[in-house]
């Protein structure tokens, strides 16, 4: 059992990639991904990356709906204020099917573009 959770968990982190706002500004250039915000409205409404979905990770119910209409053969590119909660939603892609997302390091507070 602990070796599978072992091996399960780095199965999981190959498919999640953390990366600088300079790589992620060039990768969400390219098509198609989905971007997704998932700070709290309030939080998106102040400022938030072109293009971006809001789908508030705090509001579990609405997050969950909102990941379910997205295309688990697409790109997924995520990023909240810190990074902490786009981890957290990082993980629940990945146990609802989703293979490619990408987490924009150090969050909104780290993009400069």
């Amino acid at each position: 059992m602990f070796l599978s959770n072992l091996f399960q968990s780095r199965s999981d982190n190959n498919k999640i990639s953390v990366l600088p706002s300079s790589e992620f500004k060039k990768a969400i250039q390219k098509k198609p991904i989905q971007l997704i915000d998932v700070r709290t409205p309030h939080e998106f409404a102040a400022g938030n990356i072109k293009g971006a979905k809001n789908m508030d990770l705090f509001n579990s119910k609405a997050f969950e709906q909102g990941a379910s209409k997205l295309n688990k053969e697409i790109p997924v590119y995520l990023y909240c204020q810190s990074g902490n909660r786009s981890k957290s939603a990082s993980s629940l892609l990945i146990k609802m099917g989703f293979s490619q997302i990408y987490d924009l390091k150090g969050g909104y507070s780290n993009w400069s573009f």
